[in-house]
């Protein structure tokens, strides 16, 4: 391998466990290592965040799974598989947090934190059952390395819960016998048990969360106990604390959140402008999670957050009502095209609304308006010769005397024989197709096999003439330096391989229709036909004044156009919308941002409501769980750079150590405090050095966080939020106020501790409106303010004497059997949706499917079906990783068989018939809409 002489340099405090990750991770993949130990000095007030990974001289990495992920990408492996980044997650957010817990409380394993640690390792073992090593494979890898890493400080140390969880230690024994791991422990010398969660804490105090606050009886944790003085010291410069200092004395800044116009909403002279836009959901089913988090949720976190910093933003969507999908829905369901689209219209709008998507305007585009202006649109292409008149093959069928479009042919895929392929995809080998290229084809409509191959005249867009003469690659290459990287790729790889003509017209009577005699029995494709959409909505919400938003000529108006979708809408938005735009000569509001996602997942498989596989919007609804969580959850695993994936046991993870654990721990406990030492009023503050680092770490995050909702990296932006929280409850764990109430000297440190707690509380109120609007309106009333006010620092913004309203828990725990019972009402086989979702109501779980025989009628444990979920993520992983290498057949089908088996057996212990989870799911992405209808 190239990078075999590459030397790795990290920098870390004396023994420090931490450093182990790094350490084994660079080795296994044959990197050379530098190891720098520094001491720490007991009397140093600023002391690095450590360990530390040297990339560069610009580059340092500081949390040791960043380090990991990037020694991946050094080695060759962008992108990692969905079970190693499954463990990173859990590492990080709930096993090292409980950890360092235990370790610093001396816990007992029956209670608290303890037993909060014994079951996370019990579920470690399910994840092992059947396996050797986390990684599935017949020796260590680089998840077994992430994994004993974290456990070292606990295994090492023969700590009593270890004996509690004997296939753990078996495992444990294996991995620290293996050669990798003896050389890194050599090279180290890591301390154990307390001593090491000392060390890893002294220079990175936000590593440890308490998780129970008062409700268990803990040691405190004196500061002379650690190596380098207070616990709450970060990597803050001294001109950092200076410029906290100076902001905490200014005046306490308004709130820029502005009221409601009574009018419509146009742009603004003299400032940005912000125009958002998203990927118009397809009306002809009810949207999945990916489909609500690749367009609307997206563009709704970034549309509120321009709303709280004051900005004049206008958010417009709606339903894309045209096309073959439309007529297929209506013969399915025996309804006209229009009942069909008002039925579905209204479903997308009441899941939108529970899911608190804020649209200044939600449309549809079977309007007038959409055939005026998309008729207009074509008229101006059509006069200045940038449509082509060409002929195409299409199948006929004889019978209905009508040609029939993509998804009004069935027959047998050419490449693998499926007999059920559709006219535009085979659903079971996934190949694009052209319905002229099916074997035995046969008509949808009435089912003959009469069908013959006829030609047919469309209307083409030039686009090779529409590059020629308006410099389409010019403008893109200008304009997509602002858009995501797989945006630009996308983009710019259709210019590479050369612009063709593209047809805008088809055979069908559900359109707009086209304006031209010759063509009047035709409409206009639907590619063509929806990003047009955006401008009608925006006709609908202001008639008059559209323009203001779409062709405005004053110099002084500037509109920041951002459209959101996932990545397979990307050629119709960067290439074809603008294209026709252009060749019209009017001067339109072109996209400067494209903000595109890849695709989110269901599991291990795909979202398919005709199997009833995976989570749609209703279903979401009636699960009960608040749609915060959903929000919180979906950008939490926004697939951004890559594919990502829902997993139940990951979304009860992230709710009960995230929202419940750490964000809903810290605001809970610090506005109790308030209530029940001073009578729920903001106490007079006195700021010390302390508080002040404190206050510094957190306008560090802030920014962080500001730095990311620019660039629209919402899952960053998120994250940001989460750590500021975890700084809180560090921050009151080691000056502990609950002890502060005893006499009046201690009770004045007691109300600062607590008033900065409430100011805190007050930053992350405003910093989650984009993400967690229910629950940010929620502290809103029990901080009994007005609005939001933001501020990239925190500051005082609750004055001294301010009364708080009453408080209450703001999340609440998913029980694992409740999450289980999900799991297997959503795996396949759900019933379809018949009536609209109504908010607050529930629908009971569909009956059981039959059992195999041999399963006697009797569905598994949970301990059985969970060993056989993390089994088959595992065997996921190594399928996918001989995928990604091109191994040959012979290597990769014995892999398949075998995660075929896991799948099968998984089945039958969840009550699900075998063949029919094995039926082929329908291809269903995470999309605005899919590229053909």
């Amino acid at each position: 391998m190239d990078h075999q002489n590459q030397t790795i340099k990290i920098i870390t405090n004396t023994g420090n466990p931490a450093s182990l990750k790094p350490l084994i991770a660079a080795s296994l993949y044959g990197f050379k290592v530098a190891l720098e130990s520094v001491s720490v000095s007991p009397d140093g007030k600023q002391r690095p965040r450590l360990p530390v990974l040297v990339a560069n001289e610009k580059t340092k990495l500081f949390d040791t799974n960043v380090m990991v992920t990037y020694l991946l990408e050094l080695a060759g492996i962008p992108h990692p598989s969905a079970n190693l980044l499954n463990l990173l997650n859990f590492e990080a957010h709930s096993l090292f947090p409980l950890v360092l817990s235990y370790l610093l409380e001396k816990a007992d394993t029956d209670f608290g934190v303890g037993k909060e640690l014994l079951n996370v390792l019990v579920e470690l073992e399910r994840r092992l059952k059947g396996e050797s090593f986390f990684s599935g494979n017949v020796k260590p890898d680089i998840e077994d390395a992430i994994v004993w890493a974290t456990l070292y400080p606990l295994f090492s140390a023969n700590d009593k819960i270890t004996k509690k969880c004997p296939l753990l230690l078996k495992w444990y024994i294996l991995v620290e016998s293996a050669d990798l791991t003896k050389a890194a422990v050599n090279l180290l010398q890591p301390v154990s048990g307390r001593e090491a969660a000392k060390q890893i804490l002294v220079c990175n105090p936000t590593a440890s969360i308490s998780l129970y606050g008062e409700k268990i009886k803990m040691e405190k944790l004196k500061l002379d106990d650690l190596p380098g003085g207070d616990a709450t010291s970060t990597a803050v410069s001294s001109e950092e604390i200076q410029l906290a200092r100076e902001s905490w004395v200014r005046p306490t800044p308004t709130s820029a959140v502005k009221s409601k116009r009574a009018g419509r909403i146009l742009p603004l002279a003299g400032q940005k402008n912000y125009f958002i836009t998203s990927a118009l959901p397809y009306v002809n089913n009810v949207p999945h999670l990916g489909t609500i988090i690749g367009c609307v949720l997206s563009a709704d976190v970034f549309a509120r957050y321009c709303r709280i910093r004051g900005r004049n933003t206008l958010y417009i969507c709606g339903t894309d009502e045209y096309g073959t999908a439309t007529e297929t829905k209506a013969l399915e369901e025996n309804l006209t095209p229009q009942q069909i689209c008002d039925k579905y219209h209204k479903l997308h709008k009441e899941i939108y609304d529970w899911f608190d998507i804020s649209f200044d305007y939600f449309g549809r585009t079977t309007t007038k308006e959409q055939t005026e202006v998309g008729q207009e649109i074509f008229l101006k292409l059509w006069n200045n010769g940038f449509l082509k008149e060409m002929v195409v093959q299409q199948l006929f069928c004889n019978p209905c005397k009508r040609f029939l479009s993509d998804r009004f042919v069935e027959g047998t895929c050419p490449a693998c024989a499926y007999e059920d392929a559709r006219g535009d995809q085979c659903d079971k080998c996934g190949r694009l197709t052209n319905s002229i290229e099916l074997k035995n084809p046969r008509c949808k409509v009435c089912g003959s096999k009469d069908v013959t191959t006829k030609n047919s005249d469309q209307v083409f867009l030039d686009l090779p003439k529409l590059e020629e003469k308006v410099g389409l690659e010019e403008w893109l290459n200008r304009s997509s330096e602002e858009w995501t990287s797989n945006a630009r790729h996308i983009a710019k790889s259709w210019i590479r391989e050369g612009l063709k003509e593209r047809c805008i017209t088809r055979d069908l009577k559900w359109g707009t229709p086209v304006p031209i005699e010759k063509y009047k029995d035709k409409v206009f494709y639907v590619w063509f036909d929806a990003p047009i959409g955006y401008i009608s909505m925006t006709k609908c919400y202001t008639k008059d004044y559209w323009k203001a938003w779409w062709m405005n000529p004053d110099p002084e108006i500037d509109i920041e156009y951002y459209q959101f979708m996932a990545k397979d809408n990307v050629p119709f938005h960067s290439i074809l919308f603008p294209a026709s735009l252009r060749g019209t000569k009017d001067p339109w509001t072109l996209v400067r941002h494209i903000m595109a996602t890849e695709y989110l997942n269901y599991e291990d498989g795909k979202f398919s409501k005709s199997r009833g596989v995976g989570v749609f919007g209703n279903d979401a609804i009636q699960t009960g769980i608040p749609a915060d969580i959903w929000r919180f959850y979906l950008i939490f695993v926004r697939p951004e750079n890559q594919d990502s994936a829902f997993s139940w046991d990951d979304f009860m993870l992230k709710n009960n150590s995230e929202l419940l654990n750490n964000l809903g721990n810290f605001i809970n406990r610090s506005l109790t405090f308030l209530a029940k030492f001073f009578n729920s009023k903001i106490p007079p503050m006195n700021l010390n050095d302390d508080d002040f680092r404190v206050v510094a770490e957190i306008n560090k995050e802030v920014s962080e966080y500001v730095n990311f909702l620019e660039t629209c990296k919402l899952k960053d932006g998120l994250r940001k939020i989460l750590a500021v929280s975890r700084i809180g409850n560090v921050y009151f764990q080691t000056q502990q106020p609950w002890t502060l109430n005893k006499n009046d000297q201690d009770l004045e440190r007691c109300g600062t501790i607590c008033g900065l707690g409430a100011q805190i509380v007050f930053l992350l109120m405003t910093l989650m409106e984009p993400f967690l609007p229910g629950v940010s309106r929620q502290i809103r009333e029990q901080l009994n303010v007005p609005k939001p006010i933001f501020s990239k620092q925190l500051v005082p913004f609750l004055s001294v004497g301010h009364e708080l309203g009453k408080v209450s828990p703001l999340f609440q725990k998913l029980d694992a059997d409740f999450i289980a019972g999900l799991r297997k009402k959503y795996v396949g086989q759900q019933q379809p949706v018949e009536a609209s979702p109504k908010k607050g109501t529930a629908k009971a779980a569909p009956a059981d499917s039959p059992l195999k025989p041999e399963s006697n009628g009797v569905p598994g444990s949970p301990e059985e079906i969970a060993a056989l979920e993390a089994a088959i993520a595992l065997q996921g992983g190594v399928v996918r990783d001989l995928k990604a290498a091109k191994a040959d057949k012979a290597a990769l089908q014995p892999e398949i068989e075998k995660l075929l088996k896991l799948k099968s057996d998984l089945s039958v212990k969840q009550g699900v018939d075998p063949k029919a989870a094995a039926a082929p799911a329908a291809s269903s992405k995470s999309k605005g809409k899919s590229k053909k209808k």
